[in-house]
């Protein structure tokens, strides 16, 4: 089956998001920015990415409300192969065990390969974050489960409630306040489950909130639910923070949330230029909490 260009998701190899795209075997990227206009229209059927770079082999379709972009079986081999399925217990990369910041009392530990640096807290869209050592992944898996016990924290954080406190930041002292705080709590359990192989590392809060471009774009209130065929959402980019893209509108929507995991398996087009934003596709309330099933 044929397609034309469709979006691979967002990617933060640096501290600039960037949107991948795939036609065949050509492959492109766009490397987004605050103020730029960003616009599509959605053309067709959403169809499955794929798994681990492959195709998928019948180009199944999948549901538009859908944050995973995948088929049943391409996901189960997706996932097969990650870190999250503790697969690779062999694997002889070092690893980094970290501690995220996504909101007031909304707060995660979680393992990455040393090799990404921060990448993946940046895609996951953390406000802040510290690392709190490095070491074997089967070290760092254990690392990670005691501090979830201790601490009371999940390894798992619903988009729906980051997107919800994400619009109510409090300042940057006293993020870096609460992540310290927790900082010194985690490192206080050494010895107590803390694998002697995994070395603590010093505290370095890094925050993301000026970079994402929180600290200085209204508050989002509204989000896109799905796409459907020819439904255009346009707009201009005013913040981003993991595979959300912040877009304002109009004065009616205001600030709009495009979560990109939902337009991966779309055949895009771009959008006829109309000189203001516009969404034709269905929009759910961000209070409200009514967003798409998934975790992040």
């Amino acid at each position: 089956m044929a397609f034309g260009w469709r979006c691979t998701g967002v990617a933060w190899p640096g501290d600039r998001p960037e949107l991948g795209w795939i036609r065949g075997r050509e492959r492109r990227v766009s490397v987004l920015a605050y103020g730029s206009g960003l616009g599509f229209r959605a053309v067709g059927e959403r169809h499955c990415v794929g798994a681990r770079g492959n195709p998928c082999p019948v180009a199944a379709t999948v549901p538009a409300r859908s944050t995973g972009g995948r088929c049943p079986e391409c996901a189960r081999l997706d996932r097969a192969h990650s870190v999250a399925a503790d697969t690779l217990a062999d694997d002889p990369r070092p690893y980094r065990v970290y501690l995220a910041w996504f909101g007031p009392a909304l707060v995660k530990v979680g393992i990455t390969r040393e090799e990404r640096g921060g990448a993946r807290l940046r895609e996951q869209g953390a406000v802040a974050f510290t690392w709190l050592g490095r070491g074997p992944l089967m070290a760092a898996r254990r690392t990670e489960e005691v501090l979830r016990a201790a601490l009371g924290v999940p390894d798992r954080i619903p988009y729906a409630r980051k997107r919800v406190v994400r619009g109510q930041l409090p300042g940057e002292r006293q993020r870096f306040d609460e992540v310290t705080e927790l900082y010194g709590r985690a490192v206080g359990l050494q010895g107590q489950g803390w694998p002697e192989s995994l070395e603590p590392l010093s505290l370095e809060v890094v925050d993301h909130a000026g970079m994402f471009g929180l600290d200085r774009s209204a508050r989002a209130t509204r989000a896109v639910g799905g796409l459907v065929d020819g439904g255009v959402v346009a707009g201009r980019l005013v913040a981003a923070a993991g595979p959300d893209l912040h877009l304002a509108v109009d004065d009616r929507d205001g600030v709009v949330v495009l979560d990109t995991r939902l337009i991966t398996g779309w055949e895009l087009a771009a959008a006829t230029p109309s000189g203001k934003g516009e969404v034709g596709v269905p929009l759910i309330d961000i209070a409200g909490g009514g967003v798409q099933g998934g975790l992040f």
